[in-house]
């Protein structure tokens, strides 16, 4: 059940994205216990259902994904609740720096593909991306493999060993990688989708009769650090390139193809849609298992509905 006395435990990726959330809590007075987790979405659907953490700030397809599986457990754990990144996520293609016989993203096909987490964004992108490059066949996985790595060195190690071929991660947090000759980019797709989203325990948060106060003071002083955000962007810049594992340049670049959401709380029903809908193209959902998309979201929770 929810206890309101204590604070919320928050699941963030700490990237350059959860920088308004710094600022939320370190200008605002957001009363929260924040938790890394590096190795990504996945490992947050994890930990919220294991009553680890209360919220979770992570990509939008790996939420949908993980409510919308047939063997989604008991009532999925969690609610999207919220609205982060308004803008798509761009996903860099990357391969070992000295893998000559990778010249193409059309040379991926039947390759092994590295991953975070099963359900995480790095193997949902994988089907959709097979899906736009036409390689899916019904009952057949597009890939020889999906190699578990759990997080973003493990991934460059692998393709630079050769336990993975290619695998997908977020254009800039990869860049400095390229930069460093490390990795080599392959290409890149973008989500078909707003990127980032935001989800609430089921038992922890959402189980009173009313809506629980923190989730509320949550929205309101995230809208402040996104606000905060915009109007202070060298600051950001300069926390980005400082604390996290950005150059100031790429920081100063990202900030020019994102925007955050001015209104933190509520979902729109038509994006969770959309998403559904091509993650049953690319084969991650079954149509007519797991939740739909409606019952991802809490209507009395800003939550947009077509009348």
């Amino acid at each position: 059940m929810a206890d309101s006395s204590q604070p919320l435990r928050i699941g963030f990726v700490p990237e350059h994205f959860s920088t308004p959330l710094y600022f939320a809590q370190k200008y605002f007075g957001l009363s929260a216990t924040l938790i890394p987790f590096p190795s990504g979405s996945g490992h947050m659907i994890t930990a919220i259902r294991a009553g680890e953490i209360d919220i979770g700030i992570g990509l939008t397809e790996a939420w949908v994904a993980g409510l919308g599986k047939e063997d989604t457990p008991g009532d999925g754990g969690y609610r999207i609740v919220g609205t982060y990144v308004e803008t798509p996520l761009c996903w860099a293609i990357s391969t070992g720096a000295k893998r000559p016989e990778i010249t193409s993203v059309s040379s991926l096909k039947g390759s092994k593909i590295g991953i975070s987490r099963i359900g995480s964004g790095s193997q949902v992108m994988g089907y959709v991306l097979a899906d736009q490059q036409g390689w899916l066949t019904p009952g057949k996985t597009p890939y020889e493999d999906f190699v578990i790595l759990q997080n973003f060195a493990n991934l460059r190690n692998a393709v630079n060993d050769g336990t993975a071929d290619f695998f997908m991660w977020e254009h800039f947090t990869s860049k400095r990688y390229y930069d460093s000759g490390e990795i080599r980019r392959v290409g890149e797709i973008y989500t078909p989708w707003s990127s980032w989203k935001i989800v609430a325990s089921t038992e922890r948060v959402l189980s009173g009769p009313s809506t629980d106060q923190r989730l509320l003071d949550l929205f309101k002083k995230l809208d402040e650090g996104v606000k905060y955000f915009g109007e202070h962007q060298d600051e950001a810049v300069k926390y980005i390139s400082t604390e996290l594992d950005y150059s100031e340049a790429d920081a100063r670049e990202w900030l020019s193809t994102v925007r955050f959401a001015t209104k933190t709380e509520g979902v729109d029903l038509k994006v969770i849609k959309s998403c559904v809908d091509i993650l049953r193209k690319a084969g991650v959902l079954v149509e007519g298992k797991g939740l739909q998309a409606e019952s991802m979201l809490i209507k009395g929770l800003g939550a947009q509905f077509p009348e």
